[in-house]
């Protein structure tokens, strides 16, 4: 509910109204920004903080679904990281692991759930800075949209 006036001019911003002047469309639209940028962080805390309180446990039941449902995953995986099977090494199942003919291949579930506890922690890690430095975005947009111009005229009431 703002109604700025200058000389000869006026401009509403209940009915979305401006007369040669676009400040109330900037106060606009420097409100959208900042609901909009407070949702983003919203979101980007919520799956920052979710990446760091997951628990091993939790991991590792999302990581053997994640193994069920993807049999080309699990080759990639088991070539990679050379291991074979989740949980257990099965020797009638193929694996195309280097170490499956030797029968040296151990399973697969530790070494995914220390690469993906890493990468929840970095990702975690970097999602909360980045969230933050957004809430510091809100607040310089709240603080700094009002500001004079300091070339304009002294006088005149922006």
């Amino acid at each position: 509910m703002y109604l700025l006036k200058t000389d000869k001019m006026s401009c509403a911003c209940v009915g979305f109204t401006c007369s040669k002047h676009s400040l109330c469309a900037l106060n606009i639209l420097y409100v959208m920004y900042m609901i909009v940028l407070f949702m983003v962080f919203i979101i980007q805390f919520s799956v920052s903080s979710a990446c760091l309180a997951i628990t091993s446990q939790q991991q590792d039941q999302l990581l053997e679904v994640g193994w069920n449902n993807s049999q080309s995953t699990q080759r990639d995986v088991e070539k990679s990281l050379n291991c074979c099977g989740f949980r257990q090494v099965d020797l009638n199942n193929t694996c195309d692991a280097v170490c499956f003919p030797n029968h040296s291949c151990v399973p697969c579930a530790e070494k995914i759930q220390q690469h993906a506890g890493e990468a929840l922690r970095f990702a975690g890690g970097v999602g909360l800075f980045f969230s933050f430095s957004e809430i510091v975005g809100v607040w310089l947009t709240y603080h700094y949209r009002n500001q004079k111009d300091p070339r304009a005229n002294p006088s005149a009431f922006l």
